[in-house]
């Protein structure tokens, strides 16, 4: 997947159909938001995209069939150096999409994980103009990265085009994905219990977030305003097929309890990243789960 450098070093081209996504809302709401406060998405090999989406969001022209994103980097990938990335969004003419709904107010979300999910980064590119957004951003090791785009064109609906990158650079041991035996975790002096109504797939299933002070075990009831929200949960299956972005059923909660919704797409293995705000710092805490048929 490496090219030379200087001009493009990778490109892909990623397919999502619109008539796949239609659904009844608004469109202030279309940008992450699933019938639950989500989105959810099946993620593909971006040569043959394809999504599945459960979300409240406008109804998308089905006329208007294909998108297509393209990622470019200007010069080899390498570990620990800074590398600049761009994303062009077309459609299936090859013509930019010029309009974007402003989604937890970004145009894009763009989601980087390794290939054994043990590095997650949630950053937002630039938007150029022309169906062009851009970005420099680094990787820690070599190995395998998923890029992953988070977007919603003007009038459409929520949409999330991928690939895979090779990054050059001294590679580490890949870890397997295990599910957590302990939905507990201490991040940055916060002590974070994570419970769920259900592991079934295909049932709705409420995420509960319970954030206290690690020292005292007394809930952090100030959460602050992250992207317009009391937090944010990106969730990947284990083979970063599976992804959804969800949004808390209360975005204005103060903590320490901040509750999603969603529905697992299929059983197995799946990481979930937790991202909040307090005292003008963002924390990501991350879980893994087994879900059942």
């Amino acid at each position: 997947m490496m090219m030379r450098s200087k001009k493009i070093m990778l490109m892909l081209t990623g397919v999502l159909a619109f008539d796949v996504l239609s659904a009844c809302g608004t469109p202030k709401e279309s940008a992450h938001t699933d019938g639950h406060g989500g989105m959810n998405h099946t993620e593909k090999n971006s040569e043959t995209e394809g999504a599945s989406h459960d979300h409240a969001g406008p109804h998308a022209d089905s006329t208007a069939s294909i998108l297509k994103a393209s990622f470019s980097f200007a010069s080899d990938v390498k570990a620990n150096e800074n590398s600049h990335l761009t994303i062009q969004i077309t459609d299936a003419d090859g013509n930019p999409v010029n309009e974007f709904e402003m989604g937890h107010e970004k145009r894009m979300h763009l989601i980087v994980v390794s290939k054994d999910l043990s590095y997650f980064n949630h950053i937002h590119p630039d938007y150029k103009g022309d169906g062009k957004f851009a970005i420099e951003t680094s990787f820690p090791v070599g190995g395998e990265y998923k890029i992953l785009a988070d977007f919603v064109p003007k009038g459409g609906a929520s949409t999330a085009l991928s690939e895979w990158v090779n990054v050059g650079g001294q590679e580490k041991a890949q870890k397997p994905v295990h599910a957590d035996s302990n939905l507990v975790k201490e991040v940055d002096g916060k002590k974070i219990e994570l419970s769920l109504s259900t592991k079934k797939a295909n049932n709705d299933v409420n995420l509960t977030f319970n954030i206290m002070d690690a020292s005292t075990n007394e809930g952090i009831n100030n959460l602050e305003q992250y992207l317009g929200a009391v937090g944010h949960v990106v969730i990947l299956s284990e083979d970063a097929e599976q992804y959804l972005h969800v949004h808390p059923t209360e975005e204005k909660a103060p903590g320490p309890k901040a509750e999603f919704m969603t529905s697992f797409p299929h059983s197995g293995i799946y990481k979930i990243w937790g991202q909040f705000q307090h005292d003008g710092e963002v924390f990501t805490v991350p879980f893994v789960v087994d879900v059942s048929e």
